[in-house]
């Protein structure tokens, strides 16, 4: 009975009617076997899951892995193609014709469309191309299209990538508005030590407060395919639930598997904070601040209160950023507490730091401006 009402807490949230909008995202170990061929049985038990909940009402966008795995093997490439970063651009080039045309043959079979968007850090990044992606996806989905979204690795480079579609996954759910997050992976969740060295180890089912889990996990990746394991994950469902859509991690082994999990709840679901409105959603998620603003006891509960950053409350500025750039707010232990688009570059920023709003004008030799990070453009963590 006590099973049973875990995993109905579990699945409950990911279902159609609680969940409108539903992005998957499928691991390389799961779609690709050891020899880069595609597990086509195996996906076409989990595309026949996505019909089943489209038929249902709810719209799904897919992150799919596979691309450098299944080019790696067509190409001949050592390491996967991981040997090199010309390797790996070249193995997601030649793989993602394969990876989408089994994806939209799949659909087919099922009266479905798929799109493919291929997506760099920069596009959810930026802000302006951030609302583009939005706007696509979201015309995609009320179309009832099924999109297939992966990082573009042809031309994303080490200081413009990802790196695993974990994140990814989690910055697409707040762009697609999504209220949850499945994370189909080789293992079936967040466990209190790593499940392959410790024997006692035991699955965690519902996480409320990220905080206190994020020492559990480790950058163990069981297949070896994987480039992130459960930092990542931990990382992308802090995107996820800060954008307010629950994050789940299940095991994709099996046929069936959103099936399955749908059934069984079996998995770490992480619960998603309160709606925030979008832009909030992307200031929480972004991943490359320029710099950080470190603030006083003072100003972290002036912040905590939805109050402006000033520049009085400021101690110090690291980092190199124009006006408009994102920015973490430390507090004095050094935790990131808020993210925020900076009001001045870094120069200007450093000559006011502690200093009080009627001296900025002789420091700075123009008219100073309110704040160092305005409330309106500022997301706590």
């Amino acid at each position: 009975m006590v099973a049973d009402l875990i995993a109905e807490r579990t699945a409950a949230p990911f279902a159609p009617a609680a969940c409108p909008r539903l992005v998957v995202k499928v691991g390389s170990a799961l779609l690709v076997d050891p020899a880069g061929a595609i597990r086509r049985e195996w996906l076409a038990s989990l595309v026949a899951d996505v019909a089943g909940r489209v038929k249902a009402g709810q719209q799904v966008a897919i992150v799919s892995s596979g691309a450098i795995a299944l080019g790696a093997r067509r190409l001949g490439l050592a390491k996967g193609g991981r040997a090199s970063l010309e390797d790996a651009q070249a193995a997601a080039a030649t793989g993602q014709i394969a990876l989408a045309g089994t994806w939209a043959s799949l659909l087919h079979d099922h009266g479905l469309t798929a799109a493919q968007m291929l997506l760099t850090l920069d596009d959810l990044e930026d802000r302006r191309r951030y609302l583009n992606a939005a706007a696509t996806l979201d015309r995609l989905l009320k179309l009832g299209v099924v999109p297939i979204i992966n990082e573009n690795d042809s031309v994303a480079t080490e200081e413009i990538r990802f790196g695993d579609n974990d994140r990814l996954a989690a910055r697409v759910a707040g762009a697609a508005m999504a209220g949850g997050v499945i994370l189909l992976s080789d293992v079936d969740g967040l466990y209190t030590a790593n499940p392959v060295t410790d024997p006692a180890a035991t699955l965690i089912p519902r996480v409320e407060h990220i905080a206190a889990i994020e020492h559990m996990a480790d950058r163990h990746s069981a297949s070896g395919m994987g480039s992130g394991g459960m930092v990542a994950k931990v990382e992308a469902a802090r995107i996820a639930v800060a954008a307010g859509a629950h994050l789940a991690i299940a095991s994709g082994h099996g046929d069936h598997a959103l099936a399955r999990f749908a059934a069984t709840g079996h998995g770490t679901i992480f619960v998603a904070a309160t709606g925030a409105p979008a832009r909030k959603a992307w200031l929480r998620g972004g991943l490359t601040a320029r710099g950080t603003i470190h603030v006083d006891a003072g100003a972290c509960a002036a912040l905590k209160e939805g109050r402006s950053l000033l520049a009085a409350g400021a101690t110090r500025v690291e980092g190199r950023f124009a006006r408009g750039d994102l920015v973490v707010l430390a507090g004095p232990d050094a935790r990131p507490i808020a993210r925020g688009l900076a009001e001045y570059g870094d120069a200007d920023a450093v000559l006011i730091v502690g200093r009080r709003s009627d001296e900025h004008e002789a420091l700075l030799g123009y008219a100073p401006r309110s704040a160092l990070v305005h409330r309106n453009h500022m997301a706590l963590l």
